[in-house]
């Protein structure tokens, strides 16, 4: 049977590794930490935003960044300390301006594929993770803002996507528990919210039973062509020291966020991922009154860059922030100060005095789309840089990539005859 190593057990990894025993493969997951879903997979947005798949390739975008330079509580911080890294990147992305339309449409229609496919695996595997198909609710404070965004929607219904404005009077028909002022919104009743941390466990435990291996607290060190496939050498975390165990595998797929830069060099390709981190807090709602109070559809906030999940009766996800600082992944108090205060605005009933704070680093490449498909070595393959959108784009990308995959390895190796 062919044997696909996948590096990486968050969204993308879990999700792939389902796509290639669903088609026969033997499979096995490589990650760092004892179990999956543990890092930019572990408390995002919560939100499956088809709505939120517009690009930032814009000029705009880049004004912004210099003007909010200088506050600490700015949507998107840039830590202004150069690297060959950031400024490579940087560049790359102004130059994906001139595609930022057929970027945009191109990742809508994914999005749509891909929220299919994530109910399908669900649906089928029995997985409970707090699913909303409640919609997405964005707002606009002002009528500039409004006016921009109904250029961004014309995008996203080119794409296929079903939203429309909404007036301030169907805002709070909407959502009863919004507080603020508001000079209108969009609303797509099609997208949904879930915990994506129990999503992928769950994902994570249907792979066992159909047969794929997880190989925890592995820091994988080396992948090299060996045997008519690749070896993978890894340690165990934290055990840098060791002499390396070896996994032989035919075919490699790399899903491993922002470390893929990284197993790309190794592999001779490049990929330039950049960690760009968001906080989220998860707000818990511990009283029937904090329950009442929090909102039951998913908000967006487009001035403040801020999103809202209701994951169950007794807990909000409040996430937002782009922060260009490197592998840093520290929860500073400045930053995740702006997500109570915009929390208790929005909703002055809901009680912030059981707060978990999070950061996680979103693997971003330049154009803002992932990289599915194979690399420049045979048997090399890739699923990774999705940036904020892993959660919304896993399950089409995982699709593509196993398809890839089946494209140039079948499940079954053939063997040929001995001669006579």
């Amino acid at each position: 049977m062919t044997h696909i190593a996948v590096i990486g057990a968050g969204i993308t990894g879990v999700t792939t590794a389902y796509a290639l025993a669903q088609r026969g493969y033997r499979v096995t997951v490589l990650d760092r930490q004892r179990y999956a879903a543990m890092e930019t997979s572990f408390a995002n947005g919560g939100q499956l935003s088809a709505c939120n798949t517009e690009v930032w390739n814009k000029l705009s975008t880049v004004l912004h960044g210099v003007q909010w330079m200088m506050r600490r509580d700015a949507p998107l911080l840039m830590n202004p300390t150069p690297s060959w890294h950031k400024l490579s990147w940087m560049a790359e992305f102004m130059r994906e301006i001139a595609h930022y339309r057929q970027n945009t449409v191109a990742t809508v229609r994914l999005a749509l594929k891909a929220r299919t496919a994530l109910f399908a695996m669900a649906e089928a595997e029995g997985i409970d993770f707090d699913l909303k198909t409640r919609g997405i609710l964005h707002f606009y404070r002002d009528r500039a803002s409004f006016e921009k965004a109904t250029d961004v929607n014309a995008l996203l219904r080119e794409g296929g996507l079903e939203r429309y404005a909404v007036t301030p009077e169907e805002i709070r028909a909407i959502e009863p528990t919004l507080a603020g002022r508001y000079h209108g919104g969009f609303f797509t009743p099609s997208d949904a919210t879930g915990d994506i941390h129990k999503f992928t466990r769950g994902l994570a435990a249907a792979c066992a039973r159909k047969g794929v291996r997880f190989v925890q607290d592995a820091d994988v060190a080396t992948i090299a062509p060996g045997e008519g496939g690749y070896a993978v050498g890894w340690r165990q975390t934290g055990h840098a020291t060791d002499a390396p165990q070896v996994l032989q595998a035919d075919a490699v797929v790399i899903c491993a966020g922002c470390a893929s830069r990284h197993f790309a060099a190794l592999l001779g390709d490049r990929v330039n991922v950049y960690p760009v981190k968001g906080y989220s807090i998860t707000v818990n709602l511990l009283t029937p009154e904090a329950q009442r109070a929090a909102p039951e559809v998913s908000i967006l906030d487009e001035a403040a860059k801020i999103v809202t999940s209701r994951l169950g009766d007794e807990r909000l996800r409040v996430a937002g922030t782009a922060e260009f600082n490197g592998f840093n992944r520290d929860i500073r108090h400045d930053r995740i100060q702006p997500l109570v205060d915009w929390t208790r605005e929005q909703f002055p009933s809901v009680d912030t005095d059981r707060v978990v704070a999070w950061s996680g680093l979103r693997p971003m490449l330049p154009n803002m789309l992932p990289k599915v498909g194979r690399g420049r070595r045979p048997g090399v393959f890739y699923n990774t840089g999705h940036g904020h959108l892993g959660w919304t784009l896993s399950g089409a990308t995982a699709e593509l990539v196993a398809e890839a995959i089946a494209a140039e390895h079948a499940p079954e190796r053939t063997t040929l005859p001995l001669a006579a």
